[in-house]
């Protein structure tokens, strides 16, 4: 066993390297998903000690035990809680064999509030945390990692309850949405301070977010000698698939943000969901044996207030969109709703791309699960005050089958009739982690389900009195390895009664044409999804961590040339150009709006309408 202040003394001197995710190998293992990775430990202990071994064989020189929820509250759940010490120490053997003297052991301990403040009395989560990190420390880690608080207060308490108990090295990390902010309003620099000052000998991030994401946040930290950072990102943003989460990012881009992670000050550099051995070997190959440097002051720049345009109050003209199409070159804008109660800004856009002469705006509905204003309710005001036709997105995963017939119907009450049914991201990776993922139907029957409200019939099959008149949009990635497969699913949405069909962004002329030529045979419009991009590091972030977007190898590059204004200006070229070939084959583009610079896809809504 490892001397107990081996690890402080280590962390000192040189950066080193941790390892990635459980539960995405134990997915690769058969384990089904929501089975209690933590009773593995002795029900498949082979499974776990092999996935750690994977870990030192890649190059981890810190491995964390598979005890992250071996807590009495979590336990609960599969009505394990009598369990707790066993799972612990067993967690612990398991990690101790498989890192041998190649690596340190510490024993995990995850939140227990998760992106909720539960009514748990503070005494009871000390009793709970005391019970799990006693058992850690009895059997022997060479250091604790608190991990994935979304509350700085709920870490305090847990880290007053492990200095109880040792006095070993103790790395904290928190999860948070806000690049500069906590869930409970702390700004990183004070969280972080009031870490240190609980007891932490390492602070950092872990979960929810990709590489990109911590990467800003770092960058955000005002510079403090001495502050010791330790991060744990995903393998960027998940996609759900058939029952399962994907995560795009590859391992020589992880290995690649793990570089500027390092130059940031984080002296622990791991993977947390969707991370495999493959990251790890990649991030070892590249830091393995650095030392560790202070982080260098945040390059984050000011956003500056968009001019404000007049909004006008003409009706939309009553074509449906598939209609339109047919006869002539239609643009789709998406805008994103706001994140706060201030919409004045969202209303200038529309405005602004009304007037270039969008066709209609579209609104996502809380996309990558991050919490925005009802575009319900935006789409009303999109339509009473700027005059032009809201399309609302409408996703299986915040609704339940009653939600989404109510919220159907309140969409026919206020004359809404374009939606676009879609899956949604998962929960677990948004602004309200703890908040749940209903996806009681998937996209095919909510397009199913829409239609039948069109025959006036309820999913209920009871009669409606009236009929609906939805146009209803289907969501179409041909960004897969696998284009035909992406054929056959588009294929059974509009099987489903799909009206027409939108893309995601697509950065590769061959790819248009090759789309094109898969798609030749389907007998709805398809709208080619074009999304300008605003800087190098925006391409990189689309590229590796947000599922469903790819771009090529000449665009990256391109990107990879400017910065600023120039880049923005690139960017609108680049689109310009996959403009052009889009034309070519199709009569519908769908404009993407990026950071609301709806500036930028004004402009090239001007160029198609123009054109």
């Amino acid at each position: 066993m490892r001397e107990k202040s081996g690890l402080r003394e280590l962390l000192q001197n040189r950066v080193l390297i941790a390892d990635g995710a459980m539960g995405t190998l134990l997915h690769r293992y058969g384990i089904p998903v929501g089975t209690c990775g933590e009773e593995l430990n002795v029900t498949r202990p082979d499974v776990v000690r092999d996935i750690h071994l994977q870990y030192v064989l890649a190059g981890s020189e810190l491995i964390e035990t598979n005890t992250y929820g071996a807590n009495r509250e979590k336990l609960s759940k599969y009505g394990l809680e009598d369990q707790v010490e066993e799972l612990n120490r067993a967690g612990v053997g398991l990690a101790r064999e498989a890192a041998g003297d190649l690596a340190f052991v510490v024993g995990s301990v995850g939140g227990i509030l998760g992106g909720r403040r539960r009514n748990i009395p503070s005494e009871e989560l000390k009793e709970v945390y005391a019970e799990q990190i006693k058992s850690l420390v009895e059997a022997g880690v060479d250091g604790l990692l608190l991990e994935t608080f979304c509350f700085v207060d709920e870490a305090i308490i847990a880290l007053s309850v492990a200095r109880r108990f040792s006095s070993l090295p103790i790395i904290c990390q928190l999860t948070i949405q806000d690049i500069q902010r906590t869930q409970d309003g702390y700004s990183l620099e004070s969280a972080f301070g009031r870490l240190v000052d609980a007891g932490a000998d390492i602070v950092g991030l872990n979960c929810y977010n990709g590489p990109a994401n911590i990467i800003r946040s770092l960058e955000s930290l005002p510079v403090k000698e001495g502050l010791q950072l330790s991060v744990y990102p995903n393998a960027g943003l998940p996609e759900y698939v058939d029952g399962q989460f994907l995560y795009p990012s590859s391992a020589e881009y992880f290995a690649d943000s793990a570089e500027k992670l390092h130059q940031l000050g984080a002296r622990i550099i791991g993977g947390c969901c969707g991370t495999t051995p493959e990251h790890i070997k990649a991030v070892a190959s590249r830091l393995k044996g650095r030392t560790p440097i202070y982080k260098k002051e945040s390059a984050v720049k000011e956003i500056t207030n968009e001019p404000k345009v007049i909004i006008s109050s003409e009706v939309f003209q009553e074509k449906t969109i598939p209609e339109l199409v047919k006869e002539q070159p239609t643009v789709i804008v998406e805008l994103d709703p706001p994140r706060d109660l201030d919409f004045q800004p969202f209303l200038e856009g529309a405005a602004s791309l009304k007037e270039a002469g969008a066709d209609a705006i579209t609104m996502a509905d809380n996309s990558l699960a991050m919490t925005r204003m009802s575009n319900m309710a935006l789409g009303a005001l999109v339509k009473e005050k700027v005059g032009i036709r809201p399309l609302v997105h409408i996703t299986c995963r915040d609704r339940n089958s009653i939600g989404q017939q109510s919220h159907l119907m309140g969409l026919y009450a206020l004359g809404i009739d374009h939606v676009l049914a879609i899956t949604g991201d998962p929960t677990r990776y948004g602004d309200l982690p703890g908040a749940s993922s209903v996806y009681d139907m998937t996209s095919f029957e909510l397009i199913r389900m829409t239609k039948q409200l069109n025959e006036g019939v309820g999913f209920s099959g009871r009669t409606l009195k009236k009929r609906a008149a939805f146009t209803v949009a289907a969501a179409f990635n041909p960004n897969t390895r696998h284009l035909h497969k992406a054929v056959e699913r588009l294929e059974k949405k509009v099987d489903a009664g799909a009206d027409y069909v939108m893309s995601q962004p697509l950065y590769d002329h061959e790819q248009i044409f090759q789309v094109a030529e898969a798609t030749r045979h389907v007998k709805v419009p398809i709208f080619i999804g074009i999304m300008p991009l605003t800087s190098h590091r925006n391409a990189e972030f689309l590229h590796n961590e947000v599922p469903g977007i790819r771009l090529s190898d000449d665009v990256r590059a391109r990107m990879a040339r400017y910065e600023g204004e120039d880049a923005k200006k690139q960017g609108v070229e680049i689109a310009l150009e996959l403009i052009d070939t889009a034309r070519q084959y199709f009569n519908g583009i769908y404009l993407i709006t990026p950071f609301m610079r709806y500036e930028m896809t004004a402009e090239l809504t001007k160029y198609v309408k123009n054109s």
